[in-house]
C-alpha cells in the first residue's frame, strides 16, 4: 500500500475532498516522522508502538577481509504491533470487515 492508496481510502470513506485528504495524510505523517525525530515515543491504540532506540559503538568484523572494525553508534526505528493488530491480522480472513483483495492493473 502507498500513500496514494491510504488517500484514496481516506477519501472514499470520509467524502472529505481529495485536496483535504492528500493534506491531512501528509500531515499525520509529517508529525508521526517529527515527532519520532525528536526521540519522543508514538503510541497508536489499537495499532502499536514506534520507538526510537539508541544503539552503542560494537564492533564488527569486515567480511571480505576479516579485519576488526568498529560499527558506529546509530539511531533505530522500532514497531511493535498491539494486540489488538496481532488478533486482527491472524484471525481468518473472512472475519476481517471491509477486507477487498483489488488486483493491479498491468
Amino acid at each position: 500500500m502507498t500513500k496514494a492508496d491510504i488517500v484514496d481510502r481516506v477519501l472514499a470513506k470520509t467524502g472529505f475532498t481529495r485536496k483535504n485528504c492528500v493534506d491531512l495524510v501528509e500531515q499525520v505523517f509529517e508529525t508521526l516522522k517529527d515527532t519520532l525525530e525528536s526521540g519522543e515515543k508514538v503510541k497508536v491504540a489499537g495499532f502499536g508502538n514506534f520507538e526510537v532506540k539508541e544503539k552503542s559503538d560494537r564492533r564488527g568484523r569486515n567480511p571480505q577481509t576479516g579485519e576488526d572494525i568498529t560499527i558506529e553508534a546509530r539511531r533505530i526505528l522500532t514497531f511493535k504491533a498491539s494486540a489488538v493488530l496481532k488478533e486482527a491480522i491472524n484471525s481468518p480472513r473472512d472475519m476481517w470487515p471491509n477486507f477487498t483483495i483489488r488486483e493491479r492493473p498491468e
